[in-house]
């Protein structure tokens, strides 16, 4: 049987996107679920151009109940996977999938990490402490913003005339070609 993935996103979903192309015709996984927060994101596009489901949802149904983590355990996910998601996940939720949720961040953790760090706040502070490298870390999720067991890291030269833009760009190239990679190693892992 196929491992099933299910992808929380944010936002635009270029993370997803590259996560549903690499798995479309994959031998041995699928994704079955794009979940979101919000309503407005341009992942759910994304999603209904592959024909995957989707799931929105409010802050009250996932911290004040079982909706979520029931959701998931019904469509049988083996792993989720946060690509530019920016809600804590529940303890509750952790629970229920133990070493099954993992995370990417765009800079070099345990640098660069932790609540408000996201998006281009993180490679403007990159950029203002001089720098001379950055990049990507996929981590197992916990209950702390980007604090979770380390399973890949990939870096790149920060050169003198980058702007954000670049940075911006660089760190994206990182997250496109190893995200995949790197979720499909730990399925292969994982025991039926």
């Amino acid at each position: 049987m196929k491992k099933r993935i299910a992808i929380f996103a944010s936002g635009s979903g270029s993370n997803a996107q590259k996560i549903m192309e690499h798995f479309k015709r994959h031998p041995d996984a699928e994704v079955v679920l794009i979940l979101t927060n919000n309503p407005n994101a341009y992942v759910l596009q994304r999603a209904d151009n592959f024909e995957i489901p989707t799931h929105i949802f409010n802050r009250e149904e996932f911290y004040n109940t079982d909706d979520v983590i029931r959701l998931l355990k019904n469509l049988q996910v083996d792993l989720i996977v946060l690509a530019g998601f920016l809600w804590l996940v529940p303890v509750t939720l952790l629970q229920a999938f133990p070493n099954k949720v993992i995370n990417i961040h765009p800079a070099l953790l345990p640098k660069y990490g932790g609540k408000g760090m996201y998006g281009d706040h993180i490679h403007k502070a990159v950029l203002a402490d001089g720098e001379e490298e950055s990049g990507i870390t996929i981590h197992f999720a916990n209950e702390h913003f980007d604090e979770g067991e380390i399973l890949h890291q990939s870096k790149f030269k920060i050169d003198a005339d980058d702007t954000l833009e670049v940075v911006k760009f660089k760190i994206q190239q990182l997250e496109h070609h190893h995200f995949p990679r790197v979720i499909e190693g730990l399925l292969k892992k994982m025991r039926s």
